[in-house]
């Protein structure tokens, strides 16, 4: 249960984490930000990308995009998202609720410098009904992740949601 892989994880690497349980779906950007009180951009999103053969995730804001040329820059080749399928099966989790913590395969982590701009984000903790509140220097230095500049400047964001 991917739940309790992340609850491992935890305590295991950080017992003073608590895991926030919702009763309402915070699968999206949008519940989970109405549902823990903050703006989108306090979202921590993982994506699961795959460039090649190499699959591993990005954690980002949750208000940003990628930026197909720095993705292509950072990471040596066009990055495709993974399906459904792929992602609980490397990750354990599912969609809305993948997240850097209690991996099932281990992989590379990274997490876009746009999270830096918050003292605390809110990632998915495995569930899409459970999340935490973290530091995004903690989270990264908890699973190992680089941090790389992969998303749109915020100015470039004018695209329409959806």
């Amino acid at each position: 249960m991917s739940l309790e892989s992340v609850r491992a994880f935890f305590s295991k690497n950080a017992p003073d984490i608590e895991i926030i349980e919702m009763k309402t779906s915070t699968a999206t950007v949008t519940q989970a930000a109405e549902a823990h009180g903050v703006e989108p951009g306090r979202i921590a999103k993982t994506l699961s990308l795959r460039v090649g053969e190499r699959s591993f995730l990005v954690v980002t804001r949750g208000d940003a995009r990628l930026d197909n040329r720095k993705v292509k820059a950072a990471f040596g080749g066009k990055a495709s998202m993974l399906d459904a399928e792929q992602v609980h099966s490397l990750t354990g989790h599912p969609v809305g609720g993948v997240c850097p913590f209690g991996l099932a395969t281990p992989l590379p982590v990274y997490c876009d410098i746009s999270l830096k701009a918050f003292d605390e984000v809110v990632p998915a903790a495995g569930s899409i009904h459970t999340a935490v509140r973290i530091g995004p220097e903690r989270m990264a230095a908890l699973v190992g992740a680089d941090w790389v500049d992969v998303c749109q400047e915020a100015s470039a964001k004018s695209e329409p949601a959806g």
